[in-house]
C-alpha cells in the first residue's frame, strides 16, 4: 500500500489545516497509510486551535510527483495546491469549493455547498463509524468557526451550525467563547511584514484569460490595517508584476460588523469597481455586507470578467 499524501490549498488556512489532519486521521482508521501535510506557513488562528487541543502541525510539504498518492482536502485546483501536483495520482478530493477539476481515472471525489470542509469529513466520521475524540472534534470546531466567522458568513448552512454544536459538546468548549478568542488570536498583525500580511491567506485565479489573486484578512480594527496601505500596496504591486497577474484585491474583514476593505489594483482593477459597484477611492472601497471571498467575492468577480 502506497503512502497517501493529504493536504489542503498554498497559504494554508484553519479549515486547510485541520482538514488534512482530520481526513488523514480518517484514512488511518481505515487502513491507508495516510499523513497530513501543510503547504505554508501556519498563521496565528490555526496555532492557537492547534495549541489548544494539543495537537502537532503537520510538517511542510514542497512538493510531489509521479509516485505520490494524493488527498486534496478543502481545494480542488491546481493553481492552489503543491508543486508537481499535475503528475501525482490524486485519488481523493474532499472540498467545499466550487469545482475546477479534471483527472484522467475515477477517483473518490465529493463536494457539498456547505461552510467548511470539515463539516463534510464529520459526516464521513459517522457513515465510516469511526470514532470521533476530543483532539480531532476540537479541530473540525475550529475550522468550522474559521470559514463561518462563528456562524456570521454568507457560506454558513443549518448543517455548519449543527454539526459545530455536536463537535463542540464532544470537545467540551463553549462555541461562543472558544470561537471569538480563537478569531481574535488570528487578527494580531502588528509583527507581520507586509508580504506576510497580503499572503496569511490569498489564493490565485485564472479564468476567462484573466489571472488575479484575492488576499483576506480577518481584522478587528481596519483602521490599524489601512494604517500600513502604501507599505501593502507595495507588496501587492510587487505580486502583480512577478505573478503576471491582471489585478489583485486585498480585503480586511471585519469579524465584529461583517464588513470588508479592500484594495484592488492591477491593469484591469477596474473589475472590482464592476464586480460590486463601487468607485475606487486611492485603490480602496468599503465593501459593506461582504465577508465571504468564496461567496460573495469570488463570483462577483468571475460574473464580472471581460
Amino acid at each position: 500500500m502506497n503512502k497517501l499524501y493529504v493536504f489542503g490549498h498554498s497559504n494554508p488556512d484553519t479549515d486547510s489545516i485541520a482538514s488534512s489532519i482530520v481526513f488523514a486521521n480518517l484514512q488511518r482508521a481505515l487502513g491507508y497509510d495516510a499523513t497530513a501535510y501543510k503547504l505554508g506557513e501556519t498563521n496565528k488562528e490555526t496555532k492557537y486551535a492547534l495549541k489548544s487541543f494539543k495537537v502537532e502541525e503537520p510538517q511542510t510539504l514542497s512538493s510531489v510527483d509521479e509516485t505520490c498518492d494524493v488527498a486534496m482536502v478543502d481545494n480542488n485546483e491546481f493553481s492552489q495546491s503543491v508543486s508537481g501536483i499535475e503528475k501525482a495520482h490524486i485519488k481523493m478530493v474532499v472540498d467545499h469549493h466550487k469545482i475546477k477539476f479534471e483527472t484522467v481515472e475515477p477517483i473518490f471525489y465529493i463536494t457539498e455547498p456547505v461552510g467548511c470542509t470539515s463539516t463534510i469529513l464529520y459526516k464521513l466520521y459517522r457513515q465510516n463509524d469511526i470514532q470521533i475524540d476530543s483532539q480531532i472534534s476540537g479541530l473540525m470546531l475550529s475550522a468550522i468557526i474559521s470559514d463561518t466567522l462563528l456562524f456570521k458568513s454568507p457560506t454558513c448552512t443549518d448543517q455548519d451550525k449543527q454539526i459545530a454544536q455536536k463537535l463542540a459538546s464532544i470537545a467540551g468548549v463553549d462555541i461562543d467563547s472558544y470561537g471569538k478568542d480563537m478569531l481574535k488570536a488570528g487578527t494580531d498583525i502588528s509583527d507581520f511584514t507586509p508580504f506576510q500580511v497580503i499572503n496569511i491567506d490569498s489564493k490565485e485565479f485564472s479564468d476567462k484569460n484573466a489571472r488575479f489573486e484575492i488576499s483576506q484578512v480577518n481584522a478587528v480594527d481596519l483602521d490599524s490595517v489601512f494604517s500600513r496601505q502604501s507599505e501593502l500596496e507595495e507588496a501587492i504591486n510587487k505580486e502583480i508584476q512577478e505573478k503576471n497577474l491582471d489585478f489583485y484585491m486585498f480585503a480586511a474583514t471585519d469579524i465584529l460588523n461583517a464588513n470588508s476593505k479592500i484594495i484592488a489594483m492591477g491593469n484591469k482593477a477596474k473589475t472590482v469597481e464592476k464586480a460590486f459597484g463601487i468607485s475606487l477611492s486611492n485603490n480602496t472601497a468599503m465593501l459593506n455586507n461582504v465577508v465571504s471571498r468564496k461567496k460573495q467575492m469570488l463570483p462577483n468577480i468571475l460574473n464580472n470578467l471581460d
